[in-house]
């Protein structure tokens, strides 16, 4: 029974994304969580400022209860499926991250440093949390699309511009891991 509370091996999530994926493909829908912010930001009544929230957020609310199931998921895999040891990282990434004064998560999902109610009181850590989300912000816009809806569902349909976007997302991601991160801390 570890299994199922420990991480899941590649060949049955893989599995499971992909039943997921076929399934959507069959009804004709496509999967992506950035476009909920969109459908969520019609509902509150934006587009009475903003053509781009003028659409019809019906059609999309499906793809609500997507993101209503993976909040509900990780709240039942974190209190009712976790055996409580948390994550665990390779040693040499705690090394890594030591080396630019960035303490072991200690089984969190994130180290104190980053994501701590007294790392969000730095100007520092302020400047980084609004220029990243500016910058996530404008990229999924410019690729049509976040990591999930091109990697799964992009990539599962053959599109090229999908394919385009994961490598970018790759080289971005080493870029700032191997590059940019320590010269911020």
């Amino acid at each position: 029974m570890y299994s199922f509370y420990g991480t899941w091996p590649w060949y049955i999530s893989g599995f499971l994304i992909g039943a997921v994926m076929l399934t959507l493909i069959f009804f004709g829908k496509s999967f992506g969580m950035s476009s909920n912010l969109r459908t969520l930001c019609t509902i509150a009544g934006a587009g009475k400022n903003v053509d781009f929230f003028k659409f019809d957020w019906r059609e999309q609310k499906w793809n609500l209860a997507v993101v209503f199931g993976a909040i509900l998921g990780g709240f039942v895999a974190v209190h009712f499926l976790s055996d409580g040891s948390g994550v665990q990282l390779n040693p040499k990434t705690i090394e890594q991250l030591a080396a630019i004064n960035i303490e072991a998560p200690d089984g969190k999902l994130g180290p104190e440093t980053l994501f701590s109610w007294e790392a969000i009181k730095t100007p520092k850590t302020l400047a980084i949390l609004f220029i990243g989300g500016l910058l996530i912000g404008f990229g999924t816009r410019y690729a049509g699309g976040c990591t999930s809806g091109h990697a799964i569902t992009g990539l599962s349909n053959l599109q090229k511009p999908s394919l385009v976007a994961v490598i970018g997302f790759f080289i971005g991601g080493l870029i700032m891991a191997h590059f940019l991160l320590p010269l911020i801390f």
